[in-house]
């Protein structure tokens, strides 16, 4: 509930759906806001997602991946999307397996977080390992990535220069950071 009460709540008059994809749904709403007037919201409907930090000692595994909505590479936790089938955990440890080759004995669950939820929905589920035994590589037919290795700390330091745009990336580090500031990990 907002914490303003129900004054601030936009009311759904009408909705319309634009596109129904495999992944995502576009609809537009229009809303009779708390003045009376109304406007329109373009709202993605986005599938449940997951990401994962997954450390081996002082190391942290990346996937650089080419992400056509930007037209250029990017490195990132490895992450996807939760099945209709699935639970979070369970997409994780799927993730896990199919982007970097690993398995894990421990995985915790840290928090979950919308993307962007001026304009979608998504909501995507964090966890954590360092409990890990590799495992056998099994990618997606329409995922080309590559698998990066490198030091928490370096990756800390790429953050801080900006070399490192992605947001599930960056609060995924650096809650992780938080947690072994803290001796929690």
């Amino acid at each position: 509930m907002d914490q303003r009460g129900d004054q601030s709540i936009e009311k759904t008059v009408k909705s319309e759906m634009i596109y129904e994809g495999r992944i995502l749904n576009l609809r537009v709403e229009t809303v009779e806001l708390p003045n009376q007037k109304y406007s329109k919201r373009e709202i993605v409907d986005h599938s449940k997602a997951v990401a994962l930090v997954v450390l081996d000692k002082e190391e942290i595994f990346l996937v650089r991946q080419y992400r056509k909505a930007i037209d250029d590479f990017i490195l990132e936790i490895p992450a996807g999307l939760v099945e209709s089938n699935e639970q979070p955990r369970e997409t994780a440890l799927r993730e896990m397996q199919e982007e970097i080759g690993y398995g894990s004995n421990h995985l915790e669950y840290l928090f979950d977080a919308y993307s962007s939820p001026g304009f979608t929905n998504e909501k995507t589920s964090f966890f954590f390992t360092n409990d890990i035994y590799e495992g056998k590589k099994e990618g997606d037919d329409d995922e080309f990535l590559e698998i990066v290795k490198m030091p928490f700390e370096r990756v800390i330091e790429m953050i801080d220069t900006g070399e490192i745009t992605d947001s599930k990336t960056i609060m995924g580090v650096l809650y992780v950071k938080k947690m072994m500031d803290n001796g929690q990990i």
